[in-house]
């Protein structure tokens, strides 16, 4: 792909690394003047005699006055990021040398990037394609190893690669369709309605399950939250401690200790779990605050992706039993977790035919991993792999339901035997939201919004 790069003719600066004082930083120039524009401030040697691809040390100066010794690293387009000239400055990690620099390059003609503007470029330059453009902010985003490996892999092109082939199957078809419209004088049909259901029926299932991805990616992106609920001295706070490894909420032997929600996050096995210590939920209370604390308990279990029960494994069977059924009737994402294992001689026959119970002593730190495995297979189930697809991006998310949809009308319209002049505007729209994920379609306005959400330097 190969984008229009008029009104791209000016040099961009920005700092590349982030604000601050550090060692090193970095700042960054795009543009077809970035070597004469450096090379009036480095007197060291000419730049523009220099190969691409070099290291170059020395001191730059303005009018005689040095600034700072640099390290200059030279990228000749289009073997460079954005596809144009760039040089990155390494110098000293004062906000005062960066801003001393950047003025000087400004004055000698460069202007401040704009976010994301470096990216956009190669967009426009054809390094990448949308997509990938949009996995290199999610790189710089991810906090784990879940949602770095998934904008791994869309940033090689893995996502983007499984759209073109879905994209391109579905223009041999339109072309052929499209062909028809030309000779519809002849009342000839040029592609083949067989292989065309079948393909759709292709179509319908791949975009299916990118879109089914959604809800994976969402929590590999967003983290998950986790309500921990149970009657009050279950050991809630007691759990919250042991999984964050440090004492974070007050633990108690006095029921109704916890009267608010504390929320806390931790990383198990590459996602992010947001823990949400709840208020000891009982059916009657005397105390103002504690009710007010059992109602917000209530509403944090509805609005979490995932609720550990936490009951005592001593407890009645028919009460546990109560609100298994309640969480069920509600359609609840839990896990059921049997407390205080240890002051017990026997519990697992008590609990026989019950399915999948987590027996623990969160205080002993009994089978906490084994819990801390249970959380992450709910909601992973193994999806994650370095080789799979799945979409992160509410963009893409919303361009795949769009292209899903009108799959679906091209299914119909193959059902109804329609001719080829009412299927094809249905598969033009399949092919513009396909293509509107990678950038093959695209207007300036949502490439603006894309790239707005970038960081100045990237």
């Amino acid at each position: 792909m190969n984008n229009n790069l008029s009104g791209w003719d000016d040099t961009i600066i920005a700092l590349a690394t982030p604000p601050g004082i550090g060692a090193i930083g970095v700042i960054r120039l795009s543009g077809k003047n970035s070597f004469p524009i450096v090379n009036e401030l480095f007197p060291s040697k000419d730049l523009l005699q220099v190969p691409s691809h070099t290291l170059h040390v020395g001191y730059l100066q303005e009018n005689g006055k040095p600034i700072d010794e640099v390290v200059l690293s030279l990228f000749r387009g289009p073997r460079s990021y954005t596809g144009e000239d760039v040089i990155e400055i390494s110098c000293h990690g004062s906000p005062y040398i960066h801003q001393q620099v950047m003025e000087a390059c400004i004055r000698k003609g460069a202007r401040l990037a704009k976010p994301g503007e470096f990216t956009q470029r190669a967009f426009l330059a054809g390094k990448m394609d949308l997509a990938q453009a949009e996995s290199v902010a999610d790189i710089i985003a991810s906090n784990t190893a879940a949602s770095h490996k998934a904008a791994l892999h869309a940033m090689r092109g893995g996502f983007s690669a499984k759209l073109r082939d879905l994209r391109e199957q579905l223009i041999r078809f339109a072309a052929l369709i499209e062909l028809e419209l030309d000779f519809s004088q002849e009342d000839v049909e040029f592609a083949d309605r067989g292989a065309f259901y079948s393909l759709v029926n292709e179509l319908r299932e791949s975009t299916g399950q990118l879109i089914d991805s959604f809800r994976l990616g969402n929590v590999i992106r967003n983290g998950v939250s986790v309500a921990i609920i149970g009657k009050p001295n279950a050991g809630k706070s007691t759990l919250l401690n042991t999984l964050l490894n440090e004492n974070r909420a007050i633990v108690s032997d006095i029921p109704g200790t916890t009267r608010d929600t504390i929320e806390e996050v931790i990383n198990i096995g590459g996602i992010l779990f947001r823990l949400i210590d709840t208020a000891g939920i009982r059916q009657h209370t005397s105390d103002v605050i504690e009710s007010a604390g059992v109602e917000r308990s209530l509403e944090k279990m509805k609005q979490a992706d995932l609720v550990l029960y936490l009951f005592d494994a001593s407890d009645d069977i028919a009460e546990i039993e109560q609100r298994v059924n309640e969480l069920k009737m509600q359609g609840t994402n839990y896990l059921l977790v049997a407390n205080k294992i240890d002051q017990l001689s026997s519990y697992k026959e008590k609990f026989a035919g019950w399915g999948s119970i987590i027996f623990i002593s969160a205080r002993q730190h009994l089978n906490v991993d084994a819990l801390k495995q249970e959380m992450t297979e709910k909601v992973l189930e193994g999806q994650v792999q370095a080789e799979n697809n799945i979409v992160t991006n509410a963009r893409h998310y919303q361009a795949l339901k769009e292209a899903a949809q009108s799959l679906e009308d091209i299914k119909a319209g193959l059902d109804s035997s329609l001719p080829g002049d009412l299927l094809a505007p249905d598969i033009r729209r399949a092919l513009h939201y396909l293509g509107e994920i990678t950038g093959q379609v695209s207007n300036e306005d949502m490439l603006d919004y894309v790239f707005s959400k970038f960081c100045i330097g990237k």
